[in-house]
């Protein structure tokens, strides 16, 4: 990939057929979406249209594709943010660190086991702040200690005020993230109940950390069977 492989304003959230960008454009956002690495991990660059300032959500494999990408779309990187410590989400991390300049952050919970020391440290309710944009922090326990959800409220082209929520491996279609010891599974399930589900409407969008987007809308009716079956 190089700087000149166009970006897809076709966006569908659906990176299995075609590993070409897609944006999303909001009312004061755009939302760049691309998968990296053999776990198709997904990286967002989330650009303010108003200062071109940006927010790069998991540096997490190929930083050659993710800098070419950042090129492709113009503007400032201001700050890479990534969501859990896991070695996929990370992997990147240092190259484009050094290539871009932008400062770094993390959950301050995982932060001990990520590579590139986090310039920020970053809790429960936390603002981050990038141009004109506002994203709030959402620690989850469970998938890690200190995961970190982000929520962006923007509206669309119809004018509609809708949530954008950057879930990690926290939230995916289908189920919450992986979990491994016993108790985790519960308390990753308590918070995005609590914290996401409880709090935010249908409308949501949710960009989790592999494969296609979803909104809660379509996840709230199975947290019931996910809550039985275990995972």
């Amino acid at each position: 990939m190089t700087s000149a492989t166009p970006i897809s304003d076709d966006y569908t959230g659906d990176l299995s057929e075609s590993k070409t960008p897609q944006r999303r454009t909001l009312g004061k956002a755009t939302i760049v979406k691309l998968s990296v690495g053999p776990m198709d991990n997904n990286v967002y660059i989330v650009t303010s249209k108003a200062t071109g300032d940006q927010l790069i959500i998991d540096a997490a494999n190929d930083a050659e594709t993710i800098i070419a990408t950042l090129d492709a779309i113009g503007g400032k990187p201001a700050l890479i943010f990534t969501t859990h410590q896991h070695f996929d989400h990370v992997q990147a991390l240092e190259a484009v660190a050094e290539h871009t300049g932008a400062p770094t952050a993390a959950g301050r919970h995982d932060a001990p086991e990520i590579p590139v020391a986090p310039d920020r440290l970053v809790d429960d309710g936390d603002v981050i702040e990038i141009g004109d944009l506002r994203f709030e922090a959402i620690h989850l326990v469970g998938h890690t200690p200190g995961s970190i959800a982000l929520a962006l409220t923007d509206t669309t082209a119809d004018g509609e005020e809708v949530v954008q929520l950057f879930t990690g491996d926290s939230l995916f279609p289908g189920g919450v993230g992986k979990t491994w010891q016993p108790g985790d599974f519960e308390k990753l399930l308590d918070d995005v109940s609590t914290k996401i589900f409880d709090r935010f409407g249908d409308s949501t969008v949710v960009y989790p950390g592999h494969g296609k987007d979803t909104t809660l809308g379509a996840e709230r009716p199975h947290l019931p069977e996910w809550r039985e079956r275990g995972w």
